[in-house]
């Protein structure tokens, strides 16, 4: 048996690990289910001087802390006792990758210490297509001894849980050059402390796809395949898609990385900006779908099965409904004229994740940072719909979100869904009925989401603000931490541990009263 097959038949044993974007939910509900005795309080601790180092005799329940680089977006993965994370390289731990690169990150689940690391080098169009600085935007998915992850160079990469450690494993053996790619550097010397890439797929090459800025959303790997963003977008000017016909959403075959499926949906003309959001997946009435927000403003569903379109000769996904999520005034104001794209009161992408939860997709509106703040919404959709369901599929609206790039968490304990926007509100609304109970003011923008955890919601800001609130109808505030430095990312929970990542450090956190023996 593959480590593939052994990983998808074992993946329920691993409960307790957080192994994809989503953890152990396919439809990416932001929960922890059974965790217990997270730390209420805590205390990120000084730096050692003249470094980096976190003196843990100033911490209170943290565990361990890692330096990552200077800009950390993507979020964490915990899996099979190791730790995978995207940094930038700022924190060089190898003097032959000097400069900008990208970075995917191992460490050792119980003390964080470093196993090794992928190389990533940044594109030559730099911030037209790879922004400088930016590292590694996906959260990587493991499923047994492979992680899959989407680079900034665009690829779909399937990698070695255990790196060069234990040999380069193929069929993709040429490591030494690929960490050199457009430096003009000979191919590296590479040892056990390096990454080891098993296949590789240029979604750029072989699908002519054009990155905005970056390449970045978390594949989900269900039935053997990987299901992916292409990250197609616009170019530098914000006027033009250069690659209109390319596909948007893809499925390659897990074990070897062949393109198995594009999308059928025709994105590409009508792409907004660029295109984040990551793929989630559920079985509705029997049948399996793939749930993904556009850069056009459209939620998506497609069948997860490939089906050949003799006509365009290609394995296609095909969609099964789709929902504007625009509504009419923020595409046109009160005297009927178009309100232009990035404005504050137009329409926007879908950045944010959909999930899938008791048979209901839920899903906000946002927008690239870069571009400020502006009206949103959450909607509650109804996937057992077909077709254009813009009218018919929506159960609710929620519009007083702003923009947001932020990822639910409904709390089954409670029934209550939490979600944050880009003006730094975290929102508590009833899942069911959408009806609001409460709104927290972060005062400083978010980036990630929430996590709903121990009767508890976690969530940070760009200021280095991490908040812990209760679970419940009525706003608690429980416990407000200064981390130093931004947190961009989502918190997330492994085997009764608590993870917070910063820009340039990821914390472990426990309760130290509860974790002696």
């Amino acid at each position: 048996m593959t480590g593939l097959a052994a990983g998808l038949l074992g993946s329920a044993a691993m409960a307790a690990d957080w192994p994809q974007w989503g953890g152990n939910s396919p439809g990416r509900n932001m929960y922890v289910a059974g965790a217990t005795g997270l730390p209420d309080e805590f205390e990120p601790g000084d730096f050692k001087p003249g470094t980096e180092e976190v003196d843990l005799s100033s911490a209170k329940n943290v565990k361990w802390a890692a330096q990552l680089g200077t800009q950390s977006y993507g979020n964490t993965t915990i899996a099979n006792g190791r730790i995978f994370i995207g940094t930038n390289n700022d924190a060089m731990r190898d003097p032959q990758h000097t400069g900008d690169r990208s970075i995917l990150l191992c460490l050792e689940e119980k003390t964080g210490d470093f196993l090794w690391q992928l190389v990533i080098p940044k594109l030559k169009a730099g911030k037209a297509n790879d922004w400088e600085s930016l590292g590694l935007l996906s959260s990587p998915t493991v499923v047994g001894d492979r992680v899959y992850v989407v680079s900034s160079r665009c690829e779909v990469l399937c990698i070695d849980v255990q790196g060069l450690a234990n040999g380069n494993d193929g069929p993709y053996t040429d490591e030494a050059q690929y960490v050199h790619l457009d430096t003009g550097k000979p191919p590296a010397k590479l040892g056990p402390k390096d990454g080891d890439i098993i296949w590789r797929y240029d979604m750029m090459d072989e699908l002519g796809v054009y990155p905005h800025n970056a390449a970045n959303g978390s594949v989900i790997v269900q039935n053997g395949l990987v299901y992916a963003c292409t990250s197609n977008g616009q170019d530098w000017t914000h006027t033009n898609v250069p690659s209109p016909y390319s596909p948007s959403f893809i499925a390659l075959d897990a074990e070897t990385g062949e393109l198995k499926g594009e999308d059928n949906a025709e994105i590409g003309p009508n792409i907004l900006h660029g295109q984040w959001s990551s793929p989630s997946y559920g079985v509705v009435n029997g049948q399996a779908q793939l749930f993904y927000g556009g850069g056009d403003g459209y939620c998506y569903a497609f069948a997860a099965t490939p089906v050949y379109d003799k006509a365009k000769d290609q394995q296609q996904l095909r969609k099964i409904w789709w929902f504007d999520a625009n509504p009419p005034e923020y595409k046109k104001d009160k005297d009927g004229n178009p309100i232009e794209y990035p404005s504050a009161e137009g329409p926007s992408e879908i950045n944010a994740t959909p999930v899938f939860y008791n048979n209901r997709v839920y899903v906000a509106t946002g927008q690239d940072p870069e571009h400020g703040e502006g009206v949103g919404q959450l909607v509650c959709l109804d996937p057992t719909k077909k077709g254009d369901i813009t009218t018919s599929g929506e159960i609710w609206v929620y519009k007083d979100i702003k923009r947001s790039l932020s990822t639910v968490s409904i709390d089954p304990a409670t029934g209550l869904l939490y979600a944050s926007d880009f003006s730094g509100y975290v929102h508590c609304l009833d899942a069911a009925t959408g009806k609001a109970h409460w709104i927290y003011d972060m005062k400083a923008h978010m980036w990630g989401s929430t996590l709903a955890a121990d009767g508890k919601v976690y969530v940070g800001d760009e200021d280095g603000d991490f908040v812990v609130l209760a679970s419940g109808p009525k706003l608690e505030l429980i416990s407000e931490t200064y981390f130093p430095a931004p947190i961009y990312s989502t918190p997330v929970v492994a085997n009764g541990v608590l993870y917070i990542a910063t820009q340039s450090h990821l914390y472990a956190l426990q309760d130290e009263t509860k974790s002696k023996p």
